[in-house]
């Protein structure tokens, strides 16, 4: 991935040395940005960053989400208290979503030995903790639940995140659709056969059921970033010849029947999400036509959003980094599946977000690093969008009494 601002260069001047894939792709892509139109205008007026959005029997009391980022800070799968302060502290600070990091559905599922996992009951109690506490302060517990695929058994990214290849360095086996590493330093991934599918079609929704039970009121649905869902969606992993793999169809095959088994037993007032990668920002892999048919499927089958991210399949992407980069995708998925997206991507100005729902790019905006360098957000935007801060009790009060 290559990365801009790391690298001192600016997005201007690095397009002037690699293929804009929005460029190439301007019949699936619109590059709108900006403020809302006069038609946009008159079918939601007044609608911005700080409204409320209802999706079945949910209302989220603004349009800021907090992306599920990984901590690395699980034993065996459980959240601990660093995960009830990391998350419950972005309640407080203002946001409607907050959702729990990438959730392994299986053991081998996980990235690495530290992630976060719903694959056995005793998984439920300390996230039930978790949700309890974020909607006691206003928010709505989501939970992203996810397998990596050939992607998983990593060290810890601060320890390098290198793959762990032997039991005696603490890896295990990894799994995908096809005998395709994800990097020359991987491990082979053991290609899954039919019993191998079910088992993790089973799985999600067993993980999908605890949650439930632990209290949460949107679930997500894992099927970006190179993930196991996404592998067999893009043909740069997936190289199957049955049901599985070939066509679009058959790609979008095991995802589809995922999606329709944990909508099948979530309650009707309940969303569910998935996030997808619009594109793999890579010659001959997944891209945004492709994303566009499958969110129709999935918007069938009862899907409710589609959080919009992009990138993760190859460590080769050409990836033009910039501010809202991955905007224009959630925009060409809303209009060309006419159904709910979010946007996520190098948004960290309140004003940015505001315009992306106001200009009809998105229903969600999805804040990741920017909402862990600032846990108040959410307040400090309703303050420069002019809105009264909706401090809680503990602190508003003498907050507000100071300031007169």
């Amino acid at each position: 991935m290559v990365q801009v601002q790391a690298l001192g260069i600016s997005p201007r001047a690095l397009s002037q040395h690699m293929t804009d894939p929005l460029k190439e792709q301007p019949s699936y892509v619109t590059t709108h940005a900006g403020r809302a139109g006069t038609d946009h205008d008159r079918k939601v007026p007044e609608i911005d960053l700080l409204s409320p959005l209802t999706i079945r029997g949910v209302t989220f009391r603004n349009r800021i989400a907090m992306s599920p980022m990984c901590q690395y800070s699980g034993q065996d799968g459980f959240a601990d208290d660093w995960h009830l302060v990391h998350l419950g502290s972005r309640a407080v600070g203002g946001a409607a979503l907050v959702i729990v990091e990438a959730t392994a559905v299986t053991a081998d599922g996980r990235i690495s030995p530290g992630d976060l996992g719903i694959w056995k009951d005793l998984h439920i109690e300390p996230l039930g903790r978790i949700a309890q506490f974020l909607q006691s302060q206003g928010a709505v517990a989501g939970i992203q639940l996810a397998h990596a695929g050939r992607k998983a058994s990593c060290d810890l990214p601060w320890k390098g995140g290198e793959s762990l290849k032997t039991p005696q360095a603490g890896g295990w086996p990894v799994v995908g659709p096809s005998p395709v590493r994800f990097s020359e330093g991987s491990p082979m991934p053991i290609p899954l056969d039919e019993s191998g599918i079910e088992g993790i079609i089973n799985s999600f929704e067993a993980g999908a059921r605890r949650a439930l039970s632990a209290g949460f009121k949107v679930l997500e649905i894992h099927a970006a970033h190179g993930y196991l869902l996404h592998q067999f969606l893009s043909p740069l992993s997936n190289r199957r010849n049955d049901q599985y793999g070939g066509s679009l169809e058959n790609r979008m095959r095991l995802l589809l029947r995922v999606v329709k088994g944990v909508r099948g037993l979530m309650p009707e007032e309940l969303p569910l999400f998935v996030r997808i990668s619009a594109t793999d920002w890579a010659e001959g892999g997944w891209e945004i036509k492709q994303s566009i048919e499958l969110a129709t499927h999935l918007k069938a089958l009862g899907v409710d959003l589609i959080d919009v991210s992009s990138g993760g399949m190859v460590p080769y992407a050409r990836i033009p980094v910039a501010k809202g980069y991955q905007v224009p995708f959630a925009r060409s998925i809303r209009e060309g599946a006419d159904i709910r997206t979010g946007a996520v991507g190098l948004i960290t100005e309140p004003r940015h977000a505001d315009e992306i729902v106001t200009g009809g790019d998105a229903n969600l905006v999805f804040i990741a690093r920017e909402m862990l360098r600032e846990p108040y957000w959410a307040l400090k935007a309703q303050q420069e969008l002019g809105d009264d801060q909706a401090w809680p009790t503990q602190y508003g009060y003498a907050l507000k009494r100071r300031a007169k």
